[in-house]
């Protein structure tokens, strides 16, 4: 997947599912689940134990369940080698992380950094961030997007932390690309006890408020 690929379907879907969890009992049928429900973008995280195997499970499963699988809180360039190798096609990090930026950009494999002020969106998209991850989102709200889109006209904005069915679209009628969705749509407890028939109606309730 190209970096312009990744932010056509963030653009289309309107959401990315960012699944923290203390385990996963089967991530191609979390994967389904959630494509299911209209969201076809999955953000596994290294906060998981055994992610990579779980990224690995997904990425050899993706022609079945039909959804994008990267891997967050991508730390060190050893973690993002890790991570390509195992098949994710994005990685996203919480703050700057220039190695990481380095190793995805050279492997061709698109990435979102994180960021928050200003200074720090720039250099974001200066380091080839195809979508600048705006965290954590709720410390200032929608209305901070729409003053970043001022400056930034051209850079895709993907809030994260705090985002639910409640405020989601406020976030992209203030110019988000998309949005980040968390535990209201992937519980930790849900992921872990393998209920997929929640999670997919969890996933269906909340993109049906993006419209």
């Amino acid at each position: 997947m190209t970096p312009e690929e990744l932010v056509h379907q963030l653009e289309t879907d309107r959401t990315l599912a960012v699944v923290r969890a203390p385990s996963i009992t089967d991530a191609a049928e979390l994967c389904r689940a959630l494509s299911s429900g209209g969201i076809r973008t999955v953000e596994l995280t290294f906060t998981t134990p055994d992610a990579l195997n779980h990224v690995r499970r997904a990425a050899e499963t993706a022609a079945d369940h039909g959804a994008t699988v990267g891997i967050g809180t991508v730390m060190t360039a050893d973690q993002a080698r890790a991570a390509i190798d195992a098949g994710a096609q994005f990685l996203v990090t919480p703050g700057l992380r220039m190695e990481v930026a380095a190793v995805a950009a050279a492997a061709g494999i698109p990435f979102s950094l994180g960021a928050m002020t200003p200074t720090e969106v720039a250099q974001a998209q200066d380091l080839g961030s195809a979508a600048v991850k705006i965290f954590p989102a709720r410390q200032l709200g929608p209305a901070y997007l729409k003053d970043l889109r001022g400056p930034y006209p051209d850079i895709r904005l993907l809030p994260s932390g705090g985002i639910d069915a409640s405020n989601a679209k406020s976030y992209l009628d203030a110019g988000a690309a998309a949005v980040c969705c968390g535990t209201s749509v992937v519980p930790p407890a849900a992921v872990a006890a393998g209920d997929w028939a929640e999670i997919a109606a969890r996933a269906a309730a909340f993109t049906g408020t993006l419209k």
